[in-house]
């Protein structure tokens, strides 16, 4: 997923969003957006969980709102809503478009075929796109066979949104609105991308204490400092999902 880069619309700056099908190239979302804002892109994403069920992962670059580039693992509040909701995430590296060859190459068909119309261009015209793009163009990588042709929806259903997460045989804190949870009467920031969940305090062997939040390890929490050691990662390459996910 991605956005595709802007050109002068009907109504101003035209940007739309791209969703594909990492497996069959099947193009699931081609959508003007109002802005580019955490709650708008995610209820783009609630049609279309509703509509194709749940992925298994995600792929994006480490820009917003897709990733967050100072947060504990650059979860954003997009991303962190993904992972509770079980779906795990891939990024591509920084500055390396390459790392998404197949992504490119349709925001490369887009420009040559509807950034064209310019100021023409209209949400009616992306709608009439993505059937073309799906059923009536085979692609070499495919055997030559269209999208359409090998794409199902997941199996994994969307029941809607998650009022908490739950952690078995884990000590549960609420991450505040500043971003911070309470520990041992000390506040301890973890990420404001993470406000409003609940995440999970797990004892180890080596007396430090582990912070999950879903299925991620988020760092440790140091009882001698009263200090959270966030695991920083560095960024992984297109086949690589996140390393310490359950």
């Amino acid at each position: 997923m991605d956005f595709k880069g802007w050109w002068h619309g009907t109504e101003g700056r035209f940007e739309p969003l791209t969703i594909r099908d990492e497996f069959s190239r099947y193009l699931l979302e081609l959508r003007q957006l109002p802005n580019a804002k955490s709650q708008t892109v995610q209820q783009s994403f609630e049609k279309l969980f509703e509509r194709y069920g749940l992925p298994q992962a995600i792929r994006s670059d480490n820009g917003t709102p897709f990733a967050s580039r100072t947060a504990v693992l650059g979860l954003s509040r997009l991303s962190a809503w993904w992972v509770a909701l079980g779906i795990n995430l891939e990024r591509s590296r920084p500055g390396k478009p390459q790392d998404n060859g197949a992504h490119e190459r349709l925001h490369r068909d887009i420009s040559q075929e509807l950034e064209c119309l310019g100021k023409n261009v209209s949400q009616e015209a992306l709608d009439l796109w993505p059937h073309q793009f799906n059923y009536q163009r085979p692609h070499q990588a495919l055997g030559m066979r269209c999208p359409g042709e090998l794409y199902h929806n997941s199996g994994r259903k969307y029941a809607g949104g998650i009022q908490e997460l739950l952690y078995d045989d884990m000590i549960v804190r609420r991450v505040n609105d500043s971003g911070s949870i309470r520990w041992k009467e000390h506040s301890l920031f973890i990420s404001q991308s993470l406000s409003g969940w609940n995440v999970g305090l797990k004892s180890t062997q080596n007396q430090k204490i582990q912070l999950w939040f879903a299925q991620l390890l988020l760092g440790h929490l140091d009882p001698s400092t009263l200090s959270f050691e966030r695991i920083d990662l560095e960024p992984f390459d297109a086949e690589t999902n996140f390393k310490n996910a359950a």
